[in-house]
């Protein structure tokens, strides 16, 4: 199997991972872990769940920050994370192609040297 065939079913498989949720599990809430968790820890301990902090932008301004916000802040972070995901795998690559490439112009010059001798 090629590279690029196994790199289409890769993506095939992902996208309907993320898409069959949708269809299979009509009218469910898809919420965040946050809630959950609380939920769940109020469930084992009994008791209120309370948190050891306050988030620190919402104590600088005093109450909870707009829904537009918190997706702004989690859209910036997952780009930085992406940016440096890919950064990584650039690296990886170039220096895999640039590596071989040295090796190959030192081993002509090798044999060039040789030949003149």
């Amino acid at each position: 199997m090629s590279k690029k065939t196994t790199v289409l079913i890769l993506v095939a498989l992902a996208a309907v991972i993320t898409i069959f949720p949708l269809f299979l599990l009509k009218g469910a809430e898809f919420e965040g872990s946050d809630g959950q968790g609380s939920e769940m820890v109020e469930e084992i301990m009994g008791d209120e769940y309370e948190p050891w902090f306050e988030p620190i932008l919402e104590t600088l301004i005093g109450g909870e920050l707009p829904g537009e916000m918190e997706s702004l802040f989690f859209c910036i972070q997952t780009g930085i994370g992406v940016g440096i995901i890919a950064y990584s795998f650039g690296y990886l690559v170039a220096r895999k192609k640039y590596s071989t490439e040295v090796e190959d112009s030192s081993f002509v010059s090798k044999d060039a040297a040789a030949q003149s001798v």
